[in-house]
């Protein structure tokens, strides 16, 4: 005799079916549009979430959202050039009402931050927070999941030539996706099936490699951003980059080159007389370009017991990343800026904060307060 699901069970299944329909639902809507407008977060994840749903469409135009973590009214005038039929966002962690109801085309947006408490009739929101508060998992993942969704309860998996751009967004992300072991059949040069810790993956293998280039080409001047990024629209294997095979891919890694060579000075000046108690802290004063969260990330991954605090002072404002194994930051970053000028967040142990620079020594000293 079959047993009957628990209600916790019941729960959970009605749960993934509600979430897999959802993941049809967006996949149908991007069928049904002929020149969509896609929104994308300027790291692997949005990158590479912009990627998959770009490649899969062959249509449509991208941007990324650089300068602030809110997709507002400046970028109003993008879609008004554009004219759009259906616009997709996709790893931004806000949206400002206000631009949202200046659009009358369909609007589906994908997250995985803090739930979007916006309620609009053109609006098709996604974040897997709304079916499992605990699932932390990236957008380039359930872009990579949308893609290949078929009709039914199941989501059908396909050999997608496309899965090295879903791994580079997920190992950005630092999550090892239910698909490693596909992709480790489709590249074992670039993971191994037995390497099984993200952090591993990301520092210490070809697709972590990878995952730099896309985070590096990100930077920099705009139109030399969408120079790269356009390049890579169009890049069918890996290889073109890594190994340099095509014209295409040798244009993206000198690119990488280039903004590597100062990443790793500021990486060389580190050291551990930056580390105070259970603290990491570094400052820096690079115009160009912002490696906060690209810094942030391997000092997490060489000191894994240190909270670590990565700062960039530009146009009055500390631009910091903020990272650690242990404390849950969002609360304690929040109490920190009560009264200041200054906002952040994120992740429960990798959050963005922007302090002017008049609070900024406050805004510290409470954060550490909060640490003990």
């Amino acid at each position: 005799m079959k047993e009957m699901p628990t209600e916790k069970e019941g729960e959970e299944g009605g749960k993934e079916k509600e979430r897999n329909n959802m993941l049809l639902k967006i996949k149908k809507e991007l069928d049904d549009c002929s020149r969509p407008l896609f929104f994308f977060d300027d790291d692997p994840d949005g990158l590479s979430s912009f990627l998959l749903l770009y490649r899969y469409k062959q249509a449509g135009k991208g941007i990324v959202v650089k300068t602030y973590p809110v997709l507002d009214e400046k970028f109003f005038n993008s879609v008004k050039d554009y004219e759009p039929d259906k616009i997709f966002i996709v790893d931004i962690p806000k949206i400002s009402e206000n631009f949202l109801k200046k659009l009358s085309m369909p609007v589906i947006y994908i997250d995985h931050h803090d739930i979007c408490q916006i309620k609009q009739d053109n609006l098709i929101y996604f974040n897997p927070h709304i079916y499992n508060e605990k699932d932390e998992r990236c957008v380039s993942y359930w872009c990579y999941k949308i893609i290949n969704i078929a009709e039914g309860d199941n989501i059908i998996e396909q050999k997608t030539k496309d899965i090295w751009i879903a791994m580079v967004g997920c190992v950005g992300d630092w999550h090892l996706p239910d698909f490693k072991s596909e992709f480790t059949k489709q590249y074992p040069k670039l993971l191994s099936q037995n390497l099984n810790k993200p952090e591993k993956a990301l520092f210490s293998s070809k697709i972590g490699q990878l995952t730099r280039v896309f985070s590096f080409i990100l930077k920099g001047q705009h139109k030399d951003v969408m120079s790269s990024i356009k390049v890579l629209t169009r890049i069918e294997h890996p290889d073109e980059i890594m190994k340099k095979t095509t014209s295409q891919g040798r244009f993206i890694y000198k690119q990488f080159e280039k903004i590597n060579k100062l990443y790793q000075e500021l990486l060389k000046a580190i050291t551990k007389e930056n580390i105070h108690e259970n603290i990491l802290t570094f400052f820096y004063t690079e115009k160009q370009w912002s490696f906060t969260s690209d810094l942030s990330n391997e000092l997490l991954y060489k000191y894994p017991d240190k909270v670590i605090i990565v700062c960039r002072e530009k146009s009055g404002e500390f631009k910091c990343s903020i990272r650690s194994n242990k404390h849950k930051l969002p609360d304690k970053i929040k109490n920190a800026l009560v009264g200041l000028e200054g906002y952040g967040g994120g992740h429960d142990y990798a959050c963005g904060t922007c302090v002017k620079d008049k609070d900024f020594n406050v805004f510290l000293e409470r954060f550490k307060s909060e640490l003990k």
